[in-house]
């Protein structure tokens, strides 16, 4: 059997959502650039985080800077992280929108894998990403992620999972722990988290 590869571009196709596929359609860049916004930047906790090949990895990296959306920054002789750039903020509506959709259409039975809410008050954000207390769309960084009833606690154990196991606020750089031992006390901290948000999710 040939296998042909697919190509990258949509040069036939006048349209805005194929511009965009370009940039950032190809599998795994809309991963790396959610964990960019979850907080992840450097190359190891990508790797661990999504089980991506690694040269896969620098490929979607290198185009990102390349386009605009990443920059790297030296945190150490010979080592950069990745940050997103005002282009790639750009992209946090239309991620949030994303994850909206996906808990709305493929959450599992006991609820949605994730939650977020204003930082300044507290209060969940409603489907469009908006504040129903202040009447505001909270940017990025003015945003805080926690696990939801529908997370799947026991489907990954790698560093930035069990980081992501306590609320976090979007941005900002994860607390990243690789010790397995802490495990214990994120799950019942999760657990807790998790059974307060069921109690005051509203009735469908």
């Amino acid at each position: 059997m040939i296998v042909v590869p697919l190509g990258k571009d949509y040069e036939l196709q006048d349209c805005p959502i194929a511009r965009a596929l370009e940039l950032v359609g190809e599998r795994w860049t809309i991963l790396v650039i959610r964990d960019c916004f979850l907080g992840v930047r450097r190359f190891n906790d990508f790797l661990a985080h999504l089980d991506i090949p690694r040269a896969v990895l620098t490929n979607r990296l290198d185009r990102l800077v390349i386009e605009g959306m990443l920059k790297r920054r030296e945190y150490c002789p010979g080592r950069n992280e990745y940050l997103l750039t005002k282009r790639g903020l750009s992209l946090w509506p239309i991620l949030h929108s994303l994850a909206e959709w996906g808990d709305q259409e493929a959450a599992p039975r006991a609820g949605r894998r994730r939650l977020f809410a204003h930082v300044e008050c507290g209060t969940d954000l409603d489907a469009a990403g908006a504040c129903p207390a202040c009447g505001i769309v909270p940017d990025a960084g003015d945003v805080e992620i926690r696990p939801g009833p529908g997370a799947e606690l026991a489907l990954r154990d790698d560093q930035v999972t069990r980081a992501l196991l306590r609320p976090h606020r979007i941005l900002e750089p994860l607390e990243i722990t690789p010790a397995r031992s802490t495990r214990s006390g994120h799950v019942r901290s999760f657990r807790r988290s998790a059974q307060a948000t069921e109690q005051r999710l509203p009735s469908m």
